[in-house]
């Protein structure tokens, strides 16, 4: 099965492009125009094992808050594209990632029921050129476009930049999971037949 998809979106605010491979090898080619959110992109794919190519153009002279959302959308529609009829995978992942000090955990279903908890204290309020309120904003457009009950909870950190790396790294960690097949599995993991 081919788990890969590409999406494309315009507006009148940004022109992203999405490549996603599922089953890639963690290779990531990144240019959002935000330098941070790129190097969380980066990780979120290394540690992921997805292949992505994500090129966005977006009006950052305003600020980097719909080049983020809106990434997050076209990231999201991916997702759901290359998962398909969702047959066979494990649908649920978990993850604990460190980073120094901070502690993140990333719970996530792949349940067609979008849903985001954001339980993550973010002390800074930039990382470089990037927004740190951004983070949630981008997760809960993931989830939506998606389908994902997704549960981020930070454990500790003081220190912004580890902990939003903390948290892309078990996004990618815990979604690997939820996406890997089991060939036990026979259609979708639900006793109602679909997700």
């Amino acid at each position: 099965m081919n788990r890969t998809a590409s999406i494309e979106r315009v507006t009148g605010e940004t022109a992203i492009k999405v490549l996603l491979n599922l089953d890639g090898g963690g290779q990531a080619k990144i240019d959002t125009g935000i330098g941070f959110f790129d190097h969380m992109l980066i990780l979120f794919g290394k540690h992921g094992l997805f292949d992505l190519t994500v090129e966005a153009k977006g009006d950052l002279y305003v600020d980097g808050h719909h080049t983020v959302e809106d990434t997050g959308i076209v990231l999201g529609q991916a997702l759901a594209k290359a998962l398909g009829d969702k047959n066979g995978i494990k649908r649920y992942g978990t993850a604990f990632v460190p980073m120094d000090e901070a502690l993140a955990m990333v719970a996530l279903d792949i349940s067609g029921r979008p849903y985001l908890v954001f339980d993550a204290a973010l002390p800074g309020e930039q990382v470089g050129r990037f927004d740190s309120e951004l983070t949630e904003e981008f997760l809960r457009a993931l989830s939506v476009h998606a389908g994902l009950t997704l549960h981020v909870r930070l454990l500790s950190g003081k220190n912004t930049h580890h902990i939003i790396e903390a948290v892309f790294k078990a996004l990618g960690r815990a979604l690997a999971e939820a996406v890997r097949q089991d060939e036990r599995i026979k259609g979708v993991m639900s006793t109602k037949g679909v997700i």
